[in-house]
């Protein structure tokens, strides 16, 4: 089995911006504000996905009991702290320090038990660590090296398991939305947050995704309404989009 780097796929300029930020993850008027709108259309999809996936219970109050769940570029919990309510043992590992203790201090407030640790997907593998579920959300547009990412991803993957992911297309409709509405109209988000030219299509990605040992499953779009001030999923994938891969 191949093996990477454990830091291949860590930029170090990301790595310290997100550290800067790692007591504003839970402002959710804060820097991570389109994440916390983003998040209730994640979560909808990933429930959706590991419900029909393992076969659970749609309707159970807990339905990712016994699930192993892994959420790489956790950063604060937002992701990590409702699949824990949800029932999942979760995983969360962050590349800074400063954001592991961020999302430790607010998982023990809310009372939740969530493994969090600073690592990479690299170091993980190189463990033999395996999970269910393996979550990288808004994360393959910050990786250095997607290639050792993902192949890293696949190791971590157990048999019959899920990898899930959601992005940024590269298009022309995500550079006006996603770098000049959101970063210099808008200011959604701190200017420099993304870089355009790292952002993959959709063939792209699930070419990469092949290449790692994946199959990809399915995606879909996640477009803002602006009138409702929330996002939705849908078919369109010029600009965000979600998938997951066996």
């Amino acid at each position: 089995m191949t093996m990477t780097r454990p830091d291949a796929s860590i930029d170090d300029r990301e790595a310290r911006r997100f550290a800067a930020q790692a007591d504003a993850w839970w402002d959710a008027d804060g820097p991570f504000r389109p994440l916390h709108k983003l998040n209730p259309a994640r979560l909808d999809y990933i429930r959706r996905v590991l419900t029909r996936h393992f076969e659970r219970d749609t309707t159970a109050l807990r339905p990712f009991s016994g699930l192993d769940v892994l959420d790489l570029g956790a950063g604060g919990g937002l992701v990590a702290e409702p699949l824990a309510r949800l029932g999942a043992d979760v995983t969360g590992v962050d590349v800074a320090e400063e954001t592991v203790a961020a999302a430790r201090a607010h998982a023990a407030g809310m009372g939740l038990k969530i493994a969090y640790r600073q690592a990479t997907a690299e170091e993980l593998a190189a463990e033999g660590r395996d999970f269910d579920v393996v979550l990288a959300l808004e994360v393959l547009e910050h990786c250095a090296d997607i290639a050792a990412f993902l192949v890293a991803c696949r190791q971590l993957v157990r048999p019959g398991g899920v990898f899930l992911f959601s992005t940024l297309n590269r298009s022309a409709k995500s550079f006006l939305l996603g770098i000049v509405a959101a970063e210099y109209v808008l200011r959604w988000v701190p200017r420099g947050t993304h870089d355009w030219n790292r952002f993959l299509t959709p063939d792209e990605l699930e070419a990469a995704l092949g290449d790692a040992g994946f199959t990809c499953g399915g995606m879909e779009g996640l477009r803002y309404d602006v009138c409702a001030d929330r996002w939705c999923p849908g078919r369109d994938l010029s600009v965000n989009y979600i998938g997951w891969a066996r």
